[in-house]
């Protein structure tokens, strides 16, 4: 009798090994699962705050200062979750707007503008619950777009932000969100040429503006 319950503790105890061992040889790639999971999120928000450029008119010789209006984004996230806990992301973001101007130029519309930031960043976030409060950074290419015949240009950028996201289930949340961005342009530098001459002159050295969004986050 003895020696069966020997045999029966020992049959236990290798049995809680191979569970053991189970367990670990699958926590990795569960983990790696969780982490490698795809999300997208689609925003709509308002573009706000944007700092005015100093503009020469090259026709006319005259200076002012113009600006980008306020207007309603839309914007595009797509990327994949890390361990940290966190995520990588592509996000676009769209906006038609204006160029406008005050002073000589009589507050007068300049230009209709379309503008677009192709970032590639990174979240770290802080879940607390349901409530997982987050920092992003990102960096990409912003494109202004005038109307008519004038060239578009393209400038490097960056963002910064904090939001949250309010998750309801494995796959569903709602996002909040403030984004800033950042524009290099170079200073005492043509803008918006049309291949013969170029409309205005800018000195100006950072193009900065701000977006406020709200979003929903599908993950699978």
């Amino acid at each position: 009798m003895p020696g069966y319950k020997r045999r029966a503790v020992s049959q236990h105890v290798k049995t809680g090994i191979r569970v053991a061992v189970i367990s670990g040889l699958l926590s990795g790639p569960l983990a790696a699962a969780e982490a490698g999971r795809i999300f997208f999120t689609p925003m709509g928000g308002y573009s706000f705050g944007a700092s005015s450029l100093d503009l020469t008119d090259a026709a006319a010789e005259q200076s002012d200062s113009a600006s980008i209006q306020e207007s309603a984004n839309y914007a595009l996230m797509l990327g994949m979750t890390t361990n940290d806990p966190g995520d990588v992301y592509l996000l676009y973001s769209h906006q038609d707007t204006e160029l406008r101007s005050g002073g000589l130029f009589a507050a007068q519309r300049l230009s209709d503008l379309q503008l677009d930031y192709l970032h590639l960043g990174g979240t770290l976030y802080f879940p607390s619950g349901m409530w997982e409060p987050y920092v992003t950074a990102s960096a990409g290419l912003t494109q202004l777009r005038p109307a008519g015949e004038l060239n578009s240009e393209t400038r490097f950028s960056m963002g910064l932000g904090l939001g949250t996201l309010v998750r309801f289930s494995d796959h569903l949340a709602l996002l909040a969100e403030v984004r800033g961005f950042a524009t290099f342009v170079d200073a005492d530098n043509e803008l918006f040429c049309d291949g013969s001459r170029c409309q205005w002159l800018i000195s100006a050295s950072t193009l900065l503006q701000g977006q406020a969004n709200l979003g929903i986050q599908f993950r699978f």
